[in-house]
This record gives C-alpha cells, structure tokens and sequence, in this order.
C-alpha cells in the first residue's frame, strides 16, 4: 500500500530562528533538502531555487506529533466527521505533522483484515502516520497476527480498552495474553484505562433515576473508576515485566498512580489530552443539550483541581506525551443520545488547536519552558514510539518535519474558522497567543500564514520498528521470575 508522493521537494531555508529541541535552544538557520533536514548552522545560504522563509523573532521546532487520534472511525453507530485527509489537513494548520491512529477491530474481527481497512482508509492523509493496533478479544490468531504486525508492518504499540462493556472491552485475560505477547515482540502495550464493568452498572443506575442527559456522564465515569482501572493495569504490567502506556490520563489519582509506580522504577508512561488541561466538568451541566454532548468524551472532563494534578505531572515528567483523542461527530451525530446519555458517540476535536492551546497555557504562564513544550507536544512521543531521531528533534538527518512558531501572532479559536470538518470546538472563544506561521511536512511547505497546501495522499505510511536489547532483557528476567510448577509425589 503506498501514498501518492511529490516527485521532488524543492529545497527550503528557514533563515533567522531560534531552533528549539527538547534538550535546548540555538539561533541557528535550517536548510531543508530532499525532504530531510540538512544542514543546522547560522549563516546558510540558500541553494538554487530554494524557498527561503524569514524566522526572524520566531522559534522554528519539531512538527508536532499526536500520538492518539481518531480518523474515520466507526463509532457507536456512526463515523467521524473528520477522514484521514481532513483531519490530518487540520493538523498541519496547526503545527502538527504527524498523527497515530488506531485499528480498532471489531470483536471475532482478524486483526490484519481491520489493519488492512485502515490503511487503506489513510492512503488519503496529508501528514505522515502510523498506527496503534488495537486488541479487543483473544485466540491464537491475534498472537500470530501480533507478530506479522510488529515484525512486518511496522507496529510497536498494542491498544487495550478497559471500557466500553459488551462491545470492544477487553478483560483481564485478554490484557495478560497480550501484554505477554507484546513483550515477547517488543511492542508497547497501551491502556484506556477505565473500569468497564463499573462504568455499565453506574450508566444503567443513573438512568433508573431518571438523569438521562450529558449531566449523567461524568457521574456514570468517576474519577475512582479510572484509577482503579490505572492501577490494575499497572500492576499487570508490572507482575509480567512489561513498559506500558496510559493514553488519556484525566485524574489526579491516575496521575498519582503512574507517579508512585515510576518512582518504584517502573516504566510506566503517560499521556493528557489537550482539553483535560483546560476544560472543566461544568460544561456538562450547561442547559443546551447540544452543548453538553459536544463534550462528552472518555474519560470526561474534570473539576479544576484534576486540571491543576495533570499540568503538575507534565512539569515533573511523570506524564510524557500530549494528545487530542481528536474523534469528531457533530450535532446531529450526538443527538443520538438525546434521550440516553450512555449513546451519545463519545469524541471531541482538537488536533489543530493542541500546539497553541499548550503554548498558551503552558509556556506563556511559565508551566513549561519552549524545550519542555517541545518534548511533551513532539519529541516524548517519537522516542516512547520509537521514531525518533526520524521524528521529534531539529537535527541533520531528520525528516524535514518542522513548525516555524510566531510566539507573538494570537488568534480566536472557533468552529467558523477551523480546518477541522467538526461543526464544533471545545476552545471556542479562547484567544492563544502563539501560532505557526508555517508548517513543513517532509519539506513541503503545507502551511504558510494561514494559507493551507496540501492535497490527498502526501502523507507518508511510516513504520515504527519495534524495541531490542531492553526488551529482550525484560523478558529475560519476566521468563527468570515466572511461577514454576510444584512437582508432586505421586500418591
């Protein structure tokens, strides 16, 4: 399966800007050719025929990297609102050039029948990509399919949903056949981490009293519900020897949990969503029904003070990674739920807003510095995901995915105006101050002040290959320390 690409990319010299990595900043100029960056320095002169951008007063960084989108999913019912083409367009507006998705089979579903139906569903993204696999139920075929993923088509991360009861959940037998199996390859196993069983028992008491509305939604998914989910996860990752990864964390107590298990020395990562570092759980509670379901999403949003515990976890580094979960339905998509919460398809946008919100909230207020900012927005997920130095750093070699940030150009975000075909935003109304003035994707210049360029397909299938020698060890010492059977005398 390929993806249309340009014959040649002309060459590209940012000239003037501060280059900023995850370990530091440098003026220095960045000339791009054939796609890579090749030459970090001051001073460069552009070659013949070169686009030259001024960065002058300006930062140029890593092209953002959103490692949890969801592109044309079907989804209760019904497919977002945003395909690989225009949700991925949106993300280059906004700074990032590169999303990774998830297969999500359906359960009995082959996993490689469903990755083959996503991958040709991405051959239209404009941005690079690759793809989580997700494991929604177990036999013998999902192990040999775990292995052709891993070893053939460039998958290193395995997805499990602790929610959604009666639908693609999977339990705890599911979660140690494949965390095994992950270790054996290498593969980073991924959680959603929510108590699916507790989530169904509290939607069907709620509505037996009769709360029906968006209200019930947050009610139906606690905080506790989360963290116990967190917990049990890790604790299973941790009785097998395997690194994991928490996608969504939303609470305090599911921060706290990854904390406690890293400071044990276990490797244990998390990630936050842009709208849980901004958005509280009023928005719920507001009387137009279409606003309230705009909203709903899992885990839910949260009161302000777990806001407060995940921007401190991003500053401590014991959350790693930045998301949207960008899966957009619109209104009348979430009418479905009308009269029963529990339906409403859950999602909400973002992937165009994360780089500005993050800046705004998180570098302008002194949370995190330009570095800081690039390691959880870009270079944390490469190297958890193991494309970097490909991805995720301002270097000779890499690809010329890059960003050239205005630290001073602001902007209203609002539904009118974004790129996304979601007929709503859950920033509507914020003004962020900081915004790319050009984005590149593999030295393309897709977006230049305000301006998009991009076209179907030029975005690149990129493989993720899988992890070695600490892996290897770690399954060592899992095989070391494994229950072995008590002999018996026979009777």
């Amino acid at each position: 399966m390929s993806n249309t690409q340009p014959a040649s990319v002309s060459p590209v010299l940012i000239r003037g800007g501060t280059v900023v990595n995850a370990d530091g900043e440098q003026r220095a100029d960045v000339l791009c050719v054939d796609g890579r960056i090749a030459t970090v320095g001051e001073g460069l002169e552009a070659p013949m025929g070169g686009r030259v951008i001024d960065a002058g007063g300006q930062y140029v960084m890593p092209g953002g990297i959103d490692p949890h989108t969801h592109m044309q999913l079907p989804f209760m019912g019904t497919v977002t609102a945003d395909d690989f083409f225009t949700g991925t367009a949106a993300a280059l507006a906004g700074g990032t050039t590169s999303i990774i998705d998830f297969v999500i089979p359906d359960p009995k579903q082959p996993l490689m029948d469903a990755y083959r139906t996503w991958r040709a569903w991405s051959e239209k993204a404009a941005a690079d990509h690759g793809f989580h696999v997700a494991i929604t139920w177990w036999d013998e075929s999902v192990h040999r399919d775990m292995g052709t993923l891993a070893r053939e088509e460039g998958v290193n991360s395995f997805k499990h949903f602790m929610a959604y009861k009666n639908a693609i959940m999977a339990d705890d037998e599911t979660l140690v056949n494949s965390f095994r199996r992950a270790l054996e390859l290498g593969a980073m196993p991924t959680v959603h981490a929510e108590n699916g069983e507790l989530v169904f028992l509290l939607q069907q008491e709620l509505k037996a009293q009769g709360i029906t509305g968006p209200e019930a939604h947050p009610l139906s998914r606690p905080p506790a519900v989360e963290a116990e989910a967190a917990q049990r996860a890790i604790a299973i990752a941790d009785v097998l020897n395997v690194p994991i990864y928490v996608v969504h964390v939303s609470c305090a107590e599911s921060a706290e949990a990854i904390a406690r298990a890293r400071m044990r020395g276990q490797r244990v990562y998390g990630e936050v969503l842009a709208g849980h570092l901004l958005i509280d759980d009023s928005v719920y509670r507001h009387p137009d029904f279409e606003f309230a379901a705009a909203h709903v999403m899992s885990p839910p949003f949260r009161a302000p003070e777990h806001q407060a515990a995940l921007w401190r976890g991003l500053q401590a580094g014991h959350l790693h990674t930045t998301a949207t979960d960008h899966c957009t339905f619109c209104a009348a998509q979430k009418a479905a739920g009308k009269l029963d919460f529990s339906k409403i398809p859950n999602g909400t946008g973002g992937v165009e807003e994360r780089l500005s919100v993050i800046w705004d909230a998180g570098v302008n207020t002194g949370r995190l510095t330009p570095a800081e900012f690039v390691a959880v927005t870009s270079a944390n997920a490469a190297k958890l995901f193991n494309i970097h130095p490909r991805k995720g750093c301002v270097a000779v070699g890499a690809d010329a995915d890059l960003v050239v940030w205005d630290p001073s150009a602001s902007k209203t975000l609002s539904a009118r105006t974004q790129h996304s075909k979601g007929d709503f935003n859950i920033f509507e109304g914020r003004t962020v101050k900081g915004l790319p003035s050009h984005t590149l994707r593999g030295g393309h210049v897709a977006f230049a002040n305000g301006q998009l360029d991009v076209a179907p397909g030029q975005g690149r299938y990129v493989k993720r290959p899988t992890f070695g020698p600490v892996f290897d060890a770690l399954s060592r010492k899992a095989a070391l320390h494994a229950p072995q059977p008590v002999a018996r005398n026979a009777a």
